[in-house]
Protein backbone atom coordinates (compact mmCIF):
# COMPACT_ATOMS: atom_id res chain seq x y z
CA UNK A 1 0.00 0.00 0.00
CA UNK A 2 1.18 3.52 -0.55
CA UNK A 3 -0.09 6.09 1.45
CA UNK A 4 -1.56 8.87 0.10
CA UNK A 5 -2.47 11.02 2.67
CA UNK A 6 0.84 12.88 2.94
CA UNK A 7 3.17 14.65 1.02
CA UNK A 8 3.45 16.31 -2.51
CA UNK A 9 -0.27 16.02 -4.06
CA UNK A 10 0.98 16.98 -7.46
CA UNK A 11 3.81 14.27 -7.33
CA UNK A 12 1.28 11.61 -6.03
CA UNK A 13 -1.15 12.64 -9.10
CA UNK A 14 1.93 12.95 -11.61
CA UNK A 15 3.48 9.68 -10.13
CA UNK A 16 0.00 7.74 -10.27
CA UNK A 17 -1.37 8.68 -13.44
CA UNK A 18 2.65 7.82 -15.12
CA UNK A 19 1.66 4.00 -14.40
CA UNK A 20 -1.77 4.16 -15.54
CA UNK A 21 -0.95 6.31 -18.69
CA UNK A 22 2.07 4.00 -19.65
CA UNK A 23 -0.69 0.68 -19.39
CA UNK A 24 -3.15 3.60 -21.62
CA UNK A 25 -0.18 4.16 -24.05
CA UNK A 26 0.37 0.88 -25.35
CA UNK A 27 -3.33 0.02 -25.06
CA UNK A 28 -3.94 3.12 -27.28
CA UNK A 29 -1.23 1.58 -29.88
CA UNK A 30 -3.20 -1.98 -29.83
CA UNK A 31 -6.75 -0.23 -30.24
CA UNK A 32 -5.00 2.00 -33.30
CA UNK A 33 -2.66 -0.80 -34.47
CA UNK A 34 -5.67 -3.25 -34.35
CA UNK A 35 -7.39 -0.82 -36.73
CA UNK A 36 -4.84 -0.11 -39.32
CA UNK A 37 -4.86 -4.40 -39.84
CA UNK A 38 -8.28 -4.73 -40.22
CA UNK A 39 -8.48 -1.85 -42.60
CA UNK A 40 -6.52 -3.98 -44.72
CA UNK A 41 -9.48 -5.84 -44.65
CA UNK A 42 -11.74 -2.86 -46.20
CA UNK A 43 -14.37 -0.39 -45.07
CA UNK A 44 -16.99 -3.04 -44.53
CA UNK A 45 -14.54 -4.52 -41.70
CA UNK A 46 -13.75 -1.47 -40.36
CA UNK A 47 -17.41 -0.50 -39.98
CA UNK A 48 -17.81 -3.79 -38.37
CA UNK A 49 -15.18 -3.51 -35.56
CA UNK A 50 -16.32 -0.17 -34.97
CA UNK A 51 -20.17 -1.49 -33.89
CA UNK A 52 -18.59 -4.37 -32.26
CA UNK A 53 -16.66 -1.90 -29.71
CA UNK A 54 -19.84 -0.09 -28.89
CA UNK A 55 -20.30 -3.54 -26.38
CA UNK A 56 -17.36 -2.03 -24.79
CA UNK A 57 -19.16 0.61 -23.56
CA UNK A 58 -21.96 -1.73 -21.99
CA UNK A 59 -18.73 -3.50 -20.08
CA UNK A 60 -17.61 -0.06 -19.06
CA UNK A 61 -20.65 0.70 -17.83
CA UNK A 62 -20.96 -2.82 -15.72
CA UNK A 63 -17.40 -2.76 -14.39
CA UNK A 64 -17.26 0.80 -13.70
CA UNK A 65 -19.82 0.38 -11.44
CA UNK A 66 -18.16 -2.54 -9.83
CA UNK A 67 -14.66 -0.91 -10.25
CA UNK A 68 -15.32 2.66 -8.92
CA UNK A 69 -17.05 1.10 -6.01
CA UNK A 70 -14.15 -0.62 -5.61
CA UNK A 71 -11.80 2.03 -5.07
CA UNK A 72 -13.48 3.89 -3.56
CA UNK A 73 -14.21 2.33 -0.42
CA UNK A 74 -10.83 0.25 -0.34
CA UNK A 75 -9.24 4.04 -0.49
CA UNK A 76 -11.72 4.87 2.36
CA UNK A 77 -10.49 2.04 4.46
CA UNK A 78 -6.50 1.99 3.58
CA UNK A 79 -6.89 6.02 4.69
CA UNK A 80 -8.62 5.15 8.00
CA UNK A 81 -5.54 2.14 8.17
CA UNK A 82 -8.37 -0.59 8.49
CA UNK A 83 -6.67 -3.02 6.97
CA UNK A 84 -8.98 -6.09 7.43
CA UNK A 85 -12.07 -3.73 6.47
CA UNK A 86 -10.16 -3.24 2.78
CA UNK A 87 -9.14 -6.68 2.24
CA UNK A 88 -12.71 -7.69 2.75
CA UNK A 89 -14.39 -5.34 0.81
CA UNK A 90 -11.77 -6.54 -2.02
CA UNK A 91 -12.63 -9.88 -2.23
CA UNK A 92 -16.83 -9.39 -1.91
CA UNK A 93 -15.88 -7.03 -4.60
CA UNK A 94 -14.09 -9.95 -6.51
CA UNK A 95 -17.25 -12.32 -6.19
CA UNK A 96 -19.81 -9.65 -7.25
CA UNK A 97 -17.66 -9.35 -10.36
CA UNK A 98 -17.52 -12.83 -11.19
CA UNK A 99 -21.26 -12.77 -11.41
CA UNK A 100 -22.08 -9.66 -13.18
CA UNK A 101 -19.25 -10.95 -15.70
CA UNK A 102 -21.47 -14.66 -16.63
CA UNK A 103 -24.20 -12.54 -16.83
CA UNK A 104 -23.28 -10.31 -19.56
CA UNK A 105 -21.84 -13.46 -21.19
CA UNK A 106 -24.99 -15.05 -21.54
CA UNK A 107 -27.23 -11.83 -22.35
CA UNK A 108 -24.45 -10.64 -24.90
CA UNK A 109 -24.52 -13.97 -27.04
CA UNK A 110 -28.03 -14.55 -26.73
CA UNK A 111 -28.54 -10.94 -28.51
CA UNK A 112 -25.41 -11.57 -30.75
CA UNK A 113 -26.97 -11.84 -34.16
CA UNK A 114 -29.86 -9.32 -33.18
CA UNK A 115 -27.42 -6.54 -32.27
CA UNK A 116 -25.25 -7.12 -35.51
CA UNK A 117 -28.18 -6.70 -37.93
CA UNK A 118 -29.67 -3.39 -36.38
CA UNK A 119 -26.55 -1.51 -36.85
CA UNK A 120 -25.13 -2.52 -39.39
CA UNK A 121 -25.29 -0.50 -42.69
CA UNK A 122 -25.52 -3.99 -44.98
CA UNK A 123 -25.29 -7.68 -45.03
CA UNK A 124 -21.52 -7.62 -45.47
CA UNK A 125 -20.91 -6.07 -42.53
CA UNK A 126 -23.38 -8.06 -40.55
CA UNK A 127 -22.00 -11.05 -40.79
CA UNK A 128 -18.53 -9.51 -40.13
CA UNK A 129 -20.05 -8.13 -37.47
CA UNK A 130 -21.42 -11.35 -36.42
CA UNK A 131 -17.98 -12.96 -36.67
CA UNK A 132 -16.03 -10.62 -34.49
CA UNK A 133 -18.85 -10.53 -31.61
CA UNK A 134 -18.28 -14.30 -31.11
CA UNK A 135 -14.48 -14.01 -29.45
CA UNK A 136 -15.15 -10.41 -28.67
CA UNK A 137 -18.03 -11.00 -26.08
CA UNK A 138 -15.88 -13.65 -24.00
CA UNK A 139 -12.75 -11.72 -24.02
CA UNK A 140 -14.83 -8.94 -22.71
CA UNK A 141 -16.48 -10.51 -19.94
CA UNK A 142 -13.11 -11.68 -18.81
CA UNK A 143 -12.60 -7.75 -18.32
CA UNK A 144 -14.96 -7.67 -15.10
CA UNK A 145 -12.37 -9.54 -13.26
CA UNK A 146 -9.26 -7.38 -14.28
CA UNK A 147 -11.21 -4.26 -13.69
CA UNK A 148 -12.11 -5.41 -9.96
CA UNK A 149 -8.63 -6.11 -9.03
CA UNK A 150 -6.91 -3.19 -10.73
CA UNK A 151 -9.49 -0.61 -9.08
CA UNK A 152 -8.66 -2.51 -5.35
CA UNK A 153 -4.74 -2.13 -6.16
CA UNK A 154 -5.83 1.69 -6.99
CA UNK A 155 -7.41 2.19 -4.17
CA UNK A 156 -4.23 1.39 -1.86
CA UNK A 157 -2.74 3.29 -4.30
CA UNK A 158 -0.77 0.73 -5.77
CA UNK A 159 -0.63 1.19 -9.86
CA UNK A 160 2.60 -0.21 -10.54
CA UNK A 161 1.11 -4.06 -11.21
CA UNK A 162 -1.88 -2.76 -12.93
CA UNK A 163 1.01 -0.99 -15.62
CA UNK A 164 2.89 -4.21 -15.66
CA UNK A 165 0.24 -6.71 -17.09
CA UNK A 166 -1.56 -4.39 -19.11
CA UNK A 167 1.53 -3.56 -20.96
CA UNK A 168 1.78 -7.03 -21.23
CA UNK A 169 -1.33 -8.14 -22.31
CA UNK A 170 -1.44 -5.26 -24.93
CA UNK A 171 1.94 -6.39 -26.41
CA UNK A 172 0.53 -10.01 -26.79
CA UNK A 173 -2.48 -8.71 -28.35
CA UNK A 174 0.05 -6.41 -30.75
CA UNK A 175 1.35 -9.05 -31.76
CA UNK A 176 -1.16 -11.72 -32.41
CA UNK A 177 -3.42 -9.65 -33.83
CA UNK A 178 -2.09 -9.97 -37.63
CA UNK A 179 -0.61 -13.36 -37.44
CA UNK A 180 -4.27 -14.55 -37.24
CA UNK A 181 -6.25 -11.93 -39.37
CA UNK A 182 -3.85 -12.61 -42.30
CA UNK A 183 -2.47 -16.41 -41.07
CA UNK A 184 0.85 -16.10 -41.21
CA UNK A 185 3.25 -18.87 -40.20
CA UNK A 186 1.13 -22.47 -39.37
CA UNK A 187 -2.04 -20.07 -38.46
CA UNK A 188 -4.89 -20.01 -40.61
CA UNK A 189 -6.29 -16.75 -41.88
CA UNK A 190 -9.26 -16.02 -39.87
CA UNK A 191 -9.71 -12.38 -40.83
CA UNK A 192 -11.60 -10.00 -38.78
CA UNK A 193 -12.35 -12.43 -36.32
CA UNK A 194 -8.75 -13.24 -35.71
CA UNK A 195 -8.19 -9.82 -34.34
CA UNK A 196 -11.03 -10.79 -31.93
CA UNK A 197 -9.13 -14.20 -30.73
CA UNK A 198 -6.05 -12.31 -29.86
CA UNK A 199 -8.05 -10.23 -27.71
CA UNK A 200 -9.12 -13.12 -25.75
CA UNK A 201 -6.07 -14.92 -25.86
CA UNK A 202 -4.37 -12.04 -24.35
CA UNK A 203 -7.11 -11.07 -21.33
CA UNK A 204 -6.93 -14.74 -20.55
CA UNK A 205 -3.38 -14.46 -19.96
CA UNK A 206 -3.89 -10.51 -17.89
CA UNK A 207 -6.40 -12.51 -15.77
CA UNK A 208 -3.85 -15.36 -14.84
CA UNK A 209 -1.38 -12.68 -14.45
CA UNK A 210 -2.61 -10.20 -12.43
CA UNK A 211 -4.13 -12.77 -10.20
CA UNK A 212 -0.97 -13.83 -9.00
CA UNK A 213 0.06 -10.52 -7.27
CA UNK A 214 -3.55 -11.05 -4.72
CA UNK A 215 -1.39 -14.49 -3.34
CA UNK A 216 1.63 -13.15 -2.12
CA UNK A 217 1.87 -13.46 1.82
CA UNK A 218 3.20 -9.97 1.81
CA UNK A 219 0.63 -8.39 -0.02
CA UNK A 220 -1.67 -5.73 1.60
CA UNK A 221 -4.87 -7.37 -0.15
CA UNK A 222 -4.97 -10.97 -0.72
CA UNK A 223 -7.77 -13.47 -2.04
CA UNK A 224 -9.04 -14.86 1.41
CA UNK A 225 -12.01 -17.72 0.74
CA UNK A 226 -13.48 -16.69 3.70
CA UNK A 227 -14.91 -13.25 2.58
CA UNK A 228 -16.40 -15.14 -0.38
CA UNK A 229 -19.50 -15.60 0.80
CA UNK A 230 -22.28 -12.69 -1.02
CA UNK A 231 -22.44 -10.37 1.59
CA UNK A 232 -25.47 -8.38 -0.19
CA UNK A 233 -24.92 -5.27 2.09
CA UNK A 234 -21.43 -4.82 0.89
CA UNK A 235 -23.13 -5.28 -2.49
CA UNK A 236 -25.29 -2.43 -2.50
CA UNK A 237 -22.65 -0.36 -0.75
CA UNK A 238 -20.33 -0.82 -3.97
CA UNK A 239 -22.97 -0.90 -6.29
CA UNK A 240 -24.67 2.59 -4.78
CA UNK A 241 -21.81 4.51 -5.15
CA UNK A 242 -20.47 3.05 -8.57
CA UNK A 243 -24.18 2.60 -10.29
CA UNK A 244 -24.28 6.33 -11.41
CA UNK A 245 -20.10 6.36 -12.90
CA UNK A 246 -21.49 3.13 -14.52
CA UNK A 247 -24.78 4.55 -16.26
CA UNK A 248 -22.38 7.53 -16.92
CA UNK A 249 -20.75 5.16 -19.66
CA UNK A 250 -23.75 3.16 -20.60
CA UNK A 251 -25.31 6.83 -21.38
CA UNK A 252 -22.43 6.91 -23.80
CA UNK A 253 -22.71 3.61 -25.37
CA UNK A 254 -26.17 4.73 -25.75
CA UNK A 255 -24.67 8.04 -28.14
CA UNK A 256 -22.43 5.49 -30.08
CA UNK A 257 -25.83 3.32 -31.08
CA UNK A 258 -27.52 6.43 -32.05
CA UNK A 259 -25.01 8.03 -34.17
CA UNK A 260 -24.32 4.49 -35.95
CA UNK A 261 -28.28 4.27 -36.17
CA UNK A 262 -28.61 7.72 -38.05
CA UNK A 263 -25.83 7.06 -39.98
CA UNK A 264 -26.91 4.03 -41.56
CA UNK A 265 -28.82 6.31 -44.44
CA UNK A 266 -25.12 7.87 -45.29
CA UNK A 267 -23.94 4.36 -45.99
CA UNK A 268 -20.87 2.29 -45.04
CA UNK A 269 -18.32 5.00 -45.59
CA UNK A 270 -19.58 7.45 -43.02
CA UNK A 271 -19.61 4.92 -40.48
CA UNK A 272 -16.11 3.79 -40.84
CA UNK A 273 -15.16 7.38 -40.82
CA UNK A 274 -17.28 8.03 -37.67
CA UNK A 275 -15.28 4.61 -35.97
CA UNK A 276 -11.91 5.78 -37.53
CA UNK A 277 -12.57 9.28 -35.67
CA UNK A 278 -13.89 8.37 -32.26
CA UNK A 279 -10.88 5.69 -31.97
CA UNK A 280 -8.70 8.45 -32.18
CA UNK A 281 -10.17 10.66 -29.92
CA UNK A 282 -10.41 7.57 -27.36
CA UNK A 283 -6.54 7.34 -27.86
CA UNK A 284 -6.00 11.36 -26.86
CA UNK A 285 -7.79 11.01 -24.20
CA UNK A 286 -5.85 8.57 -22.35
CA UNK A 287 -3.72 11.14 -20.34
CA UNK A 288 -6.93 12.19 -19.20
CA UNK A 289 -8.25 9.20 -18.31
CA UNK A 290 -5.35 8.46 -16.23
CA UNK A 291 -5.36 11.10 -14.53
CA UNK A 292 -8.79 10.57 -13.32
CA UNK A 293 -8.04 7.03 -11.92
CA UNK A 294 -5.28 8.73 -10.31
CA UNK A 295 -7.40 11.24 -9.02
CA UNK A 296 -10.20 9.12 -7.24
CA UNK A 297 -7.76 7.22 -4.80
CA UNK A 298 -5.52 10.34 -4.03
CA UNK A 299 -8.82 12.10 -3.26
CA UNK A 300 -10.55 9.31 -1.81
CA UNK A 301 -7.56 8.13 0.97
CA UNK A 302 -7.51 11.89 1.56
CA UNK A 303 -11.15 12.11 2.28
CA UNK A 304 -11.08 9.28 4.44
CA UNK A 305 -8.29 10.28 6.67
CA UNK A 306 -10.77 13.57 6.75
CA UNK A 307 -8.55 16.03 5.14
CA UNK A 308 -10.54 18.07 3.64
CA UNK A 309 -7.88 21.22 2.53
CA UNK A 310 -5.81 18.18 0.65
CA UNK A 311 -9.46 17.30 -1.34
CA UNK A 312 -9.64 20.31 -2.82
CA UNK A 313 -6.36 21.00 -3.48
CA UNK A 314 -6.58 17.55 -5.52
CA UNK A 315 -9.18 19.09 -7.92
CA UNK A 316 -7.25 22.20 -8.36
CA UNK A 317 -3.91 20.30 -9.06
CA UNK A 318 -5.69 17.77 -11.40
CA UNK A 319 -8.06 20.32 -13.03
CA UNK A 320 -4.73 22.03 -14.33
CA UNK A 321 -3.05 18.90 -15.59
CA UNK A 322 -6.40 18.36 -17.47
CA UNK A 323 -6.84 21.66 -18.89
CA UNK A 324 -3.31 22.25 -20.21
CA UNK A 325 -2.58 18.70 -21.48
CA UNK A 326 -6.02 18.70 -23.28
CA UNK A 327 -5.03 21.91 -25.13
CA UNK A 328 -2.12 20.93 -26.17
CA UNK A 329 -3.64 17.97 -27.71
CA UNK A 330 -6.22 19.45 -29.04
CA UNK A 331 -4.90 21.33 -31.02
CA UNK A 332 -2.48 18.96 -32.19
CA UNK A 333 -5.16 16.54 -33.43
CA UNK A 334 -7.18 19.33 -35.24
CA UNK A 335 -4.15 20.61 -37.14
CA UNK A 336 -3.24 16.95 -38.30
CA UNK A 337 -6.79 15.11 -38.89
CA UNK A 338 -6.44 14.19 -42.44
CA UNK A 339 -3.49 12.61 -42.04
CA UNK A 340 -4.16 10.89 -38.73
CA UNK A 341 -7.13 9.70 -40.76
CA UNK A 342 -5.01 8.41 -44.08
CA UNK A 343 -3.49 5.86 -41.56
CA UNK A 344 -6.60 4.28 -41.37
CA UNK A 345 -8.29 4.08 -44.66
CA UNK A 346 -7.61 5.55 -48.45
CA UNK A 347 -11.12 5.68 -48.88
CA UNK A 348 -12.05 9.84 -49.72
CA UNK A 349 -15.27 9.78 -47.95
CA UNK A 350 -14.40 8.22 -44.93
CA UNK A 351 -11.74 10.73 -45.10
CA UNK A 352 -13.61 13.18 -45.27
CA UNK A 353 -16.10 12.22 -42.77
CA UNK A 354 -13.59 11.10 -40.26
CA UNK A 355 -11.53 14.78 -40.38
CA UNK A 356 -14.79 16.72 -40.16
CA UNK A 357 -15.41 14.96 -36.58
CA UNK A 358 -11.87 15.28 -35.33
CA UNK A 359 -12.46 18.82 -36.54
CA UNK A 360 -15.87 19.83 -34.53
CA UNK A 361 -14.90 17.83 -31.56
CA UNK A 362 -11.42 18.92 -30.40
CA UNK A 363 -12.97 22.25 -29.79
CA UNK A 364 -14.38 20.24 -26.26
CA UNK A 365 -11.36 18.88 -25.14
CA UNK A 366 -10.69 21.10 -22.92
CA UNK A 367 -14.43 21.06 -21.16
CA UNK A 368 -14.11 17.23 -21.54
CA UNK A 369 -10.78 17.27 -19.37
CA UNK A 370 -12.21 19.30 -16.60
CA UNK A 371 -15.35 16.71 -16.76
CA UNK A 372 -13.79 14.12 -16.14
CA UNK A 373 -11.56 15.36 -13.43
CA UNK A 374 -14.41 16.23 -11.93
CA UNK A 375 -16.07 13.37 -12.16
CA UNK A 376 -13.27 11.57 -10.86
CA UNK A 377 -13.49 13.99 -7.39
CA UNK A 378 -16.80 12.57 -7.47
CA UNK A 379 -16.05 9.02 -7.07
CA UNK A 380 -13.58 9.54 -4.82
CA UNK A 381 -15.59 11.67 -2.21
CA UNK A 382 -17.98 8.88 -2.70
CA UNK A 383 -20.89 10.21 -4.11
CA UNK A 384 -21.61 10.12 -7.99
CA UNK A 385 -24.87 10.84 -8.12
CA UNK A 386 -24.12 15.10 -9.27
CA UNK A 387 -22.08 13.64 -12.24
CA UNK A 388 -24.70 11.06 -13.54
CA UNK A 389 -27.09 13.77 -13.63
CA UNK A 390 -25.19 15.68 -15.51
CA UNK A 391 -24.23 13.44 -18.19
CA UNK A 392 -27.85 12.88 -18.35
CA UNK A 393 -28.79 15.88 -19.57
CA UNK A 394 -25.74 15.79 -21.46
CA UNK A 395 -26.76 13.02 -23.26
CA UNK A 396 -30.65 14.85 -23.52
CA UNK A 397 -29.56 17.64 -24.97
CA UNK A 398 -27.19 15.21 -27.66
CA UNK A 399 -29.07 12.95 -28.73
CA UNK A 400 -32.88 14.22 -28.64
CA UNK A 401 -32.28 16.67 -31.31
CA UNK A 402 -30.00 14.48 -33.06
CA UNK A 403 -33.04 11.77 -33.33
CA UNK A 404 -35.44 14.45 -34.36
CA UNK A 405 -32.66 16.46 -36.95
CA UNK A 406 -32.00 13.10 -38.29
CA UNK A 407 -35.26 12.39 -40.37
CA UNK A 408 -34.73 15.96 -42.02
CA UNK A 409 -33.60 15.13 -45.58
CA UNK A 410 -31.02 18.07 -45.39
CA UNK A 411 -29.55 16.93 -42.09
CA UNK A 412 -25.49 16.35 -41.87
CA UNK A 413 -24.01 14.02 -39.66
CA UNK A 414 -21.91 17.46 -38.56
CA UNK A 415 -25.15 18.85 -36.57
CA UNK A 416 -24.15 15.66 -34.37
CA UNK A 417 -20.52 16.91 -33.35
CA UNK A 418 -21.59 20.42 -32.69
CA UNK A 419 -24.57 19.17 -30.31
CA UNK A 420 -21.74 17.58 -28.83
CA UNK A 421 -19.67 20.03 -27.93
CA UNK A 422 -22.78 22.24 -27.20
CA UNK A 423 -23.54 19.68 -24.28
CA UNK A 424 -20.26 18.85 -22.94
CA UNK A 425 -20.01 22.54 -22.27
CA UNK A 426 -23.05 22.17 -20.51
CA UNK A 427 -21.94 19.38 -18.60
CA UNK A 428 -18.32 21.31 -17.35
CA UNK A 429 -20.36 24.04 -16.03
CA UNK A 430 -22.88 21.99 -13.78
CA UNK A 431 -20.21 19.75 -12.47
CA UNK A 432 -18.13 22.74 -11.32
CA UNK A 433 -21.25 24.50 -9.38
CA UNK A 434 -22.00 20.56 -8.30
CA UNK A 435 -18.59 19.79 -6.70
CA UNK A 436 -18.39 23.46 -4.60
CA UNK A 437 -21.71 22.22 -3.60
CA UNK A 438 -19.97 18.94 -1.96
CA UNK A 439 -17.06 20.39 -1.35
CA UNK A 440 -18.97 22.55 1.07
CA UNK A 441 -21.49 19.20 2.72
CA UNK A 442 -18.84 17.16 3.23
CA UNK A 443 -15.39 19.02 3.83
CA UNK A 444 -16.40 21.22 6.98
Amino acid sequence: MQDLTGGSLTGHLLKTTSFMLVSMVFQSLYVLIDLYWVGRLGTEAVAAVGISANLSFVVLAISQMLGVGTTTVVSHAAGRKEHSLATHLFNQSQVLSMVAGVIFLAIAMLFRTSYAAALSADATMQTLTGEYLLWFIPAMALQFAMVAMGAALRGTGNFKPGMIVQTGTVIINIVLAPVLIFGWGPFPAMGVSGAAVATFVAIVVGVIWLSYYFLDRDAYLRFHPADWRPKFRVWGQLLKIGLPAGVEFGLMGVYMVVVYVISRRFGAAAQAGFGIGFRIVQSAFLPIVALGFAVAPVAGQNFGAKKGERVRAVFKTAASIAAVTMLTLGVGIYLAAPLLVRLFSSDPEVIHVGVDYLHVVTINFVASGITFVSASMFQGMGNTLPSLATSALRMVVSIVPAIVLSHRPEVALTWSWWLTVVSTTLQMALNLVLLQREFRLKLA
